[in-house]
């Protein structure tokens, strides 16, 4: 017993040292293509590097709970690969461990694996993209407002422009100039000598003073022109921007298989649906993934000089795996009766490869007759 605890802490540390490393590289070497999106919020709107890493690094979480299941899945193939090609598995097998045995170190971390997507999925993925929307969302529509750089034309958004003079150390700002083109079909231009920024129901406007409104009528050609000395001007680049649209991966696993229909429309139910299943279903993947590479190392013969069709094929069942699943959610997401299809091809793959590399042990354990009903010599 001292040896096959003392083999298990050993391949542990093997795979959960090399999980870490692989899931944690993987992820930021996504977070690092992801986060180039937001670059022009540092370039064109002034943003700090901490403002960034902040609003960014709220991205990682999602990006660990897709990589998992496919870490662990490498991490397990390679660590018994290696196992195998250094005749350590050999070793174990001739000092009379079963293929359980042999495997425990691998179901232990895949069923962590397991555990912790449950975690990302249920619940840490759903609240950090909600923070993250949310953070995006007032860097894009509040926060720009107020980094408006002396003489710069600084676009708010595809729809506005809006050019600064000066900005004195009280904050009015001078010499304002705003192209406007939120209103189809019609442009404005505003001049303002001063003005001052103002948050109401948290969105930013500015106060103009002792300007003018010129704006031009593509239909008629006609110009336009309005003298104020008192204006405030929406800095949004539209009505729907007051109010942020919610997005599937915000939402709690409760909203996206029970949607209010007063929210969801009939169309957009299975896709919530798919959603909410996947978050479901993929921490199994993870489980049925580790399985197929410790059958692809522990069933069949010992080869002296290696087997490199056994990891070969499990690759390619991952992948084909991985594919079927995107497969059954597209088309889940038009015909909700295919959803338990998901169910099945995350757990069936697991279930399969248990029953071949512990069904023969459970056949010779259930041959077995207890010495206690053995009859006296």
């Amino acid at each position: 017993m001292l040896k096959l605890k003392t083999f298990d802490r050993y391949v542990l540390h093997q795979l959960f040292v090399a999980l870490l490393a692989t899931t944690g590289g993987l992820a930021a070497l996504i977070w690092l293509t992801q986060s180039l999106r937001f670059v022009s919020l540092v370039v064109d709107r002034g943003l700090s590097l901490r403002v960034f890493i902040e609003l960014t690094s709220l991205m990682i979480p999602s990006f660990v709970a897709v990589v998992l299941p496919i870490t662990t899945f490498v991490v397990t193939l390679f660590v018994y690969h290696r196992l195998a090609g250094d005749r350590e598995l050999t070793v174990m097998r001739a000092a009379g461990l079963s293929p359980f045995l042999l495997a425990r170190s691998g179901l232990i971390c895949a069923t962590v694996a397991m555990l912790l997507t449950f975690a990302l999925n249920l619940w840490i993925v759903p609240v950090s993209y909600r923070d993250f929307r949310q953070f995006e969302f007032q860097i894009r529509n509040k926060m720009a407002a107020f980094l408006l750089q002396e003489g710069v034309f600084t676009k708010l958004s595809d729809a506005m422009t809006v050019y600064v003079r000066e900005r004195d150390h009280t904050g009015m700002l001078r010499g304002i100039m705003v192209e406007d083109d939120r209103i189809p079909n019609s442009r404005a231009t505003i001049f303002a000598e001063r003005g001052t920024m103002l948050i109401v129901n948290d969105q930013p406007r500015v106060v103009m003073y002792d300007g003018s409104r010129q704006e031009i009528d593509h239909k008629t050609g006609r110009l336009t022109l309005l003298l104020f000395d008192s204006n405030t001007l929406d800095l949004t680049s539209s009505k729907s921007d007051q109010v942020r649209p919610r997005d599937a991966a915000e939402m709690s696993l409760q909203e996206l298989i029970n949607p209010d229909p007063r929210e969801v429309s009939e169309r957009d139910r299975g896709k919530l649906a798919v959603e909410g299943w996947r978050r479901i279903t993929s921490p199994f993947t993870a489980f049925s993934f580790a399985m197929i590479g410790m059958v692809a190392i522990l069933r069949g013969a010992f080869s002296r000089h290696g087997n490199i069709l056994r990891p070969l094929f499990a690759v390619l069942a991952v992948i084909g795996l991985l594919a079927l699943n995107l497969l059954l959610q597209n088309l889940a997401s038009r015909n909700m009766i295919l959803i338990p299809l998901i169910l099945i091809e995350a757990v069936v793959p697991g279930i399969v490869c248990a029953l071949l590399l512990f069904a023969s042990e459970v056949r010779t354990a259930g041959q077995k007759i207890p010495s206690s009903v053995r009859p006296n010599a």
